[in-house]
């Protein structure tokens, strides 16, 4: 990384100027700005830029960025840092180019079902605005009331609603990005097959700002859903949880949502929202968060019997029932919290690990196998469906040496344990900075070297989010 470092140039007077003339008090570099930018929501980690840009449109940042390469200057793209991987961090610096004054819807299509936005708009204020003309943009991560859809689709999110309808990716159409030399281009097309030369536009999704700078979405949409049901099971063995998510699938029943919390995960939602309406109590080891939803509420019955007659194979306590639109709300807020609930109650590190769903026993065995081998406690949850579990390793009483020199071997044991599973080391957080250096688990030396080449000819100078994946 010092390597690296060497190779861009440190912002200077004339820099500043530049700036300045482009873009007047959207060019920020006293100490409150710097301060504010400098970290996202992954751990305790701080970098600061040198400079805060916020462009307002595609053509502003075209120019930002054909400066910043002629000048070898890092940039690095953000939103609304809600990330959880380090990838809005500004680890040589430089720039900091945030979207957040892109935050228009610019169309929403409904004969086409297809909406066009700027990338700095919330996640759920898009999921409203589409809502209101009964269309449905599922991708749903937990950050929705804040995390903005360019972030999304840097990332790849997914969500809860995934295990019906899929992650980000399988929405997105067409992009409009600025390139590292400020070239501006579209990535496809606005239609629903395209078999028309390589896919630009899904290498992008999830590139995490390496690659280019989003300026417009494309997103594909469905028709919203009318009816919904929820459901929340007790289970006294978690890794009877586990088992039953891989048995609701092998009954033919595709949930829409389908959520696996510890006993704990719960137990500190409730503590940290003081929402105490749902029992829990010290004998449920898990709890899985059931949902299905569609236009006939009889079917929606005829499948919520079916996953009770799957559910009756193992043993649970009474399962409730959210028999109003307020208790739904409650079960998801709660669900929705936990990742807040944690960062609250300890210093944490939290690893996005993802199997094949008939796995989860086996991953959530070794997870606590490793814990008792290197002294940590851990809470987990996640999106079972998708076989995607948090995994979140709390500080507690370990000591900064054990913190900081075995629980990196920890981690590296468990990757390893998720691999070969068949599964991979993250599943909708992204790399970033802090997964970078156990990507070698994931890929062999020729896999990474292609994905090098490939940043390459994106980038030759190396300015976008330097420091990020590799």
């Amino acid at each position: 990384m010092l390597d690296q470092a060497s190779n861009f140039t440190k912002i200077r007077e004339e820099d500043i100027s530049f700036f300045s003339e482009l873009l007047h008090d959207r060019c920020k570099h006293d100490k409150e700005n710097l301060e504010k930018y400098s970290h996202d929501e992954t751990e305790d980690l701080i970098f600061y830029p040198a400079i805060v840009l916020i462009p307002i449109n595609t053509d502003e940042i075209s120019k930002i960025l054909r400066y910043c390469n002629e000048h070898h200057i890092p940039v690095t793209p953000a939103g609304a840092r809600t990330g959880l991987s380090g990838g809005a961090l500004p680890i040589f610096g430089g720039v900091l180019l945030s979207t957040e004054k892109l935050n228009k819807i610019i169309a929403i299509d409904e004969e086409n079902h297809q909406v066009t936005t700027e990338p700095g708009v919330i996640t759920q204020d898009l999921q409203n605005a589409v809502k209101a003309k009964g269309l449905f943009y599922p991708p749903d991560p937990a950050s929705r009331g804040s995390c903005f859809i360019g972030g999304n689709v840097a990332e790849n999110s997914g969500g809860p609603k995934a295990v019906k309808y899929g992650v980000t990716n399988e929405y997105v159409l067409n992009l409009e990005i600025v390139l590292a030399d400020g070239s501006i281009i579209w990535t496809g097309a606005n239609v629903i097959k395209n078999a028309t030369g390589y896919n630009l536009t899904q290498l992008i999704v999830g590139s995490e700002g390496t690659l280019g700078i989003v300026s417009k979405i494309v997103l594909k949409l469905r028709t919203h859903p009318t009816h919904d049901m929820l459901m929340l099971v007790p289970f006294f063995d978690a890794s009877d949880a586990c088992k039953a998510v891989s048995e609701i699938f092998r009954a033919g029943i595709v949930p829409s949502g389908l959520e696996f919390m510890e006993n704990d995960a719960l137990r500190l939602a409730q503590n940290f929202t003081q929402d105490y309406s749902i029992s829990v109590t010290k004998n449920h080891e898990a709890h899985l968060l059931v949902e299905v939803d569609g236009f006939d509420p009889e079917k929606l019955m005829e499948e919520c019997e079916q996953i009770l007659s799957v559910l009756e194979k193992f043993e649970t306590d009474e399962i409730l029932f959210a028999d109003s639109e307020a208790q739904k709300q409650t079960l998801w807020n709660l669900r929705r919290k936990v990742g807040e609930a944690v960062k609250a109650f300890s210093t944490y590190k939290e690893e996005d690990t993802v199997v094949p769903r008939y796995h989860l026993p086996d991953l959530l065995e070794h997870v606590k196998k490793i814990g008792a081998k290197y002294g940590f406690d851990s809470v987990c949850y996640g999106h079972a469906g998708d076989g995607n579990l948090h995994v979140n390793i709390l500080k507690g009483e370990l000591s900064a040496s054990k913190w900081n020199k075995e629980l990196p071997n920890a981690i590296k044991e468990l990757f390893i344990e998720v691999v070969k599973l068949g599964g991979t080391i993250s599943g909708e957080h992204g790399i970033g900075l802090v997964q970078k250096p156990y990507m070698p688990i994931a890929f062999p030396e020729v896999t990474l070297q292609l994905m090098r080449s490939i940043k390459s000819s994106f980038d030759p100078n190396g300015i976008l989010n330097p420091g990020k994946i590799f």
